[in-house]
């Protein structure tokens, strides 16, 4: 894939943004699940970077991220299968949102993630429900942070992407 300087620029914006998002989002309560998962305020960069730079390049930055947040120290990972659906598939999905339109791509790859988060959940992490069942707990626990995240982005990502047509 060959990028302009600008492009190249760009992308490292919206890399950084996100760890500058991801971070906040880490380090304030709200939403914060206490076996992971926290409100995504990073992924409105990932999605941003879709709507401006088109599919193939946001599926770089997002495929970046991954590698940044493990950098950073943000994964917990307990297996390979765990890390593809927690991490590369759930952050990586971002950069198809500008094939599904604006607020459909929102919707359907925040929901994506949410059902890699819950696959993830049940294979690997089913052993928090105790005597419930562990697709219902899984599904209620990270529903908990993903509801709200998309709802955030539905919000704020149409205002900024409009501007950044501008560019």
């Amino acid at each position: 894939m060959k990028m302009t300087a600008k492009e190249i620029a760009y992308l490292a914006f919206y890399l950084a943004l996100f760890v500058v998002l991801d971070y906040l989002a880490n380090t304030l309560p709200l939403f914060k699940m206490p076996y992971g998962g926290t409100l995504g305020l990073g992924v409105i960069a990932l999605l941003l970077a879709s709507y401006h730079l088109g599919y193939k390049k946001g599926l770089l930055v997002g495929s970046a991220c991954v590698l940044l947040q493990f950098i950073t120290g943000e994964m917990y990972i307990i297996s390979f299968i765990q890390f593809l659906l927690d991490y590369f598939l759930a952050f990586t999905i971002y950069g198809f949102a500008v094939l599904l339109g604006r607020y459909q791509g929102i919707i359907v790859t925040n929901t994506l993630r949410y059902l890699f988060h819950v696959i993830s959940g049940v294979l690997f992490f089913g052993m928090y429900a105790g005597e419930q069942n562990v697709v219902v707990y899984s599904l209620v626990y990270n529903r908990w942070y993903m509801i709200p995240t998309t709802v955030l982005c539905l919000m704020v990502v149409p205002l900024i992407s409009d501007r950044i047509k501008e560019l």
